[in-house]
């Protein structure tokens, strides 16, 4: 009997397993969907691409233009290195941005690595009552952010290096790191490494 109690223990445990596999990461698709509803606050004639912030950034540079370039990634991935001239708040602070920017119609163009986290800052400051925010996207195979800016061989600059480009570094590829499976990033194939994968030479 009392092995007939731990056989079915052991059934209903590895079938509840089962179930909760199959169903997937129900958070991962609360999150997406909470995305998707943030970023329908941005008005689609808001929606700009890498070129097109290329194109403000001159004017920003000129003097012809009063436009915040804001870069939301974190204070590590500024520091390596950013567009010249633009603004940083982590994505994290956005609350601090009615501190910083009090005009509700300044003109702000939202970007950081690609366009996941720049989405929920652009829509959170469309319900903050900013009216002319703009959200850095991608277009066709170029990504948004800071790596569509590096694909299309727009310089950089950081407080060691000055000016300078990435895309050589950006079609080296991917390399693998060490001790695999025991950390966590904040985003998959931070810098460029794989976990597992074929290490460049």
């Amino acid at each position: 009997m009392k092995k007939l109690v731990v056989i079915l223990m052991a059934v209903a445990f590895v079938a509840t397993m089962a179930t909760a596999a199959l169903a997937g990461n129900p958070l991962k698709a609360n999150e997406k969907a909470f995305h998707k509803e943030v970023t329908s606050w941005i008005p689609k004639d808001k929606l700009r691409t890498t070129t097109q912030l290329h194109a403000k950034w001159l004017e920003v540079l000129a003097g012809k233009s009063k436009a915040y370039l804001l870069d939301v990634r974190t204070h590590p991935e500024f520091a390596a290195f950013h567009i010249e001239g633009s603004s940083h708040i982590h994505a994290g602070h956005m609350y601090t941005i009615p501190k910083k920017i009090k005009d509700p119609n300044a003109e702000i163009w939202v970007y950081c690595r690609t366009q996941h986290r720049a989405g929920y800052v652009a829509g959170m400051l469309y319900k903050y009552g900013y009216k002319n925010v703009y959200y850095v996207i991608k277009d066709g195979k170029v990504p948004g952010g800071v790596v569509g800016w590096a694909a299309m061989g727009y310089p950089f600059v950081n407080y060691f290096a000055g000016q300078f480009k990435i895309t050589q570094y950006m079609k080296q590829g991917s390399w693998s790191e060490r001790n695999c499976g025991n950390y966590i990033r904040e985003f998959g194939g931070q810098r460029g490494e794989i976990c597992g994968k074929k290490t460049l030479k």
